[in-house]
């Protein structure tokens, strides 16, 4: 199907849905991206492109621009609760040369920013204040109807609005999700407000009985990025943006390496989150419908992918747009050349949650201690498939 001219719809501005509307305009698409926000700002905090999203930057366009507003971090680095070094993964130069493009960490709304310059320069257009009520397809197309807002007949429609997607529960019918027993809080520090040389350039991870903390800087080292969880019973939110005392989080990291403390003393403000399962959808695409990014495969943050996933997808689903006859045959081939990915992705990040966790003292330490003599080299090796796939040599 010839994509110049082909009128197509995304609901929801995210990583995932500006990145496919660039994919997609870039072959000629005219695309609308509908978001229910009124602007994008300062939402969210920080996220980790490995080399596999790199890829797909790259092929955008955007690689370069990118470039001037990631962090690089030297290593990923496994503590215990305490501070002292489990594992030591190098990045950096090494991560590079073994993957040929290297490991970025961004603040969301940088990368945000990279790839709405992206697709206002491809000619996409975007439309804020938009919330999504009710879908219904025919033959002419789908009728998306928004909240206080005329209905819009489009051609195509493909949702890309996250977690809680008003386009799967609408076309899909997913079945709800269910709580991990984790919550997650997240936040930035200033590092201007803590000592200097407090963190080294790496993404740490501080593992504890029940809950462990990720800490990396962000924007030349003048912000620090936490992400916290904690195991706990019971939860009834999902979402990104629920305010909660920074005295609760102190609380629950209490009796962690000073580092830690220090950093926690110096939040002020900090959301907590639920994290939750949610099953496998059967289909991701639906005649002139499909689903992208964390819209059709949410996944737990314990391996950084979640906005990687969404990059890969958006290049998959331009790529096989563009050879196929039909809207609903690009879907359907969009679909199969990801789910095995995307599931494998999902799985692996959920495993990731109970090693950081692990309860019992003695199983902890000796985990830890056969963990620490594994070379680092063959530790990223255990990585290769993860980082080193590269859908834009796919097709």
């Amino acid at each position: 199907m010839e994509l110049r001219d082909q009128e197509i719809s995304i609901v929801g501005a995210g990583i995932g849905g500006l990145a496919a509307s660039v994919a997609l305009a870039q072959k000629g698409a005219r695309v609308k991206v509908y978001e229910q926000a009124v602007a994008l700002g300062e939402v969210g905090a920080g996220l980790q492109i490995s080399a596999n999203g790199v890829a797909v930057l790259e092929a955008l366009g955007l690689r370069e621009a990118a470039a001037q507003l990631a962090n690089t971090p030297e290593a990923i680095v496994l503590r215990d609760y305490r501070g002292g070094e489990v594992s030591r993964l190098k990045m950096g130069a090494t991560a590079e040369a073994r993957y040929g493009r290297p490991y970025w960490q961004f603040h969301r709304a940088d990368l945000l920013r990279i790839l709405e310059e992206g697709a206002r320069s491809a000619g996409v257009e975007l439309v804020f204040d938009h919330q999504l009520s009710g879908l219904s397809s025919n033959e002419a197309g789908v009728l998306m109807e928004f909240e206080d807002r005329e209905a819009i007949l489009t051609p195509s429609l493909i949702g890309a609005d996250g977690v809680r997607s008003k386009v799967r529960t609408l076309a899909f019918k997913g079945q709800a999700a269910t709580f991990t027993g984790q919550v997650a809080w997240r936040g930035l520090v200033p590092a201007e407000r803590l000592p200097q040389g407090l963190f080294e350039n790496a993404a740490q991870v501080f593992m504890g009985k029940g809950r462990h903390l990720v800490v990396y800087p962000l924007r030349g080292g003048t912000l620090i990025n936490f992400v916290a969880v904690e195991e706990r019973a019971d939860w009834a939110e999902e979402g990104w943006n629920i305010p909660d005392s920074s005295e609760n989080l102190r609380a629950a990291f209490k009796g962690f390496a000073p580092a830690v403390q220090t950093l926690l003393s110096a939040v002020d403000e900090t959301f907590l989150w639920g994290l939750f399962n949610h099953p496998p959808l059967p289909r991701w695409a639906d005649g002139r419908i499909a689903l992208l990014g964390d819209s059709c495969h949410p996944m737990l943050p314990f391996l950084a992918q979640g906005a990687v996933m969404g990059l890969e997808d958006a290049y998959v689903l331009a790529q096989n747009l563009s050879v196929a006859s039909t809207f609903s045959e690009g879907f359907e081939s969009y679909e199969k050349a990801r789910k095995s990915r995307a599931t494998r992705v999902q799985n692996g990040a959920a495993r990731n949650a109970w090693s950081y966790h692990l309860r019992n003292p003695a199983f902890r330490g000796a985990a830890h201690k056969v963990l620490s003599l594994v070379p680092s080299g063959a530790l990223l090796r255990q990585f290769d498939w993860l980082y080193g796939h590269d859908v834009t040599k796919r097709g």
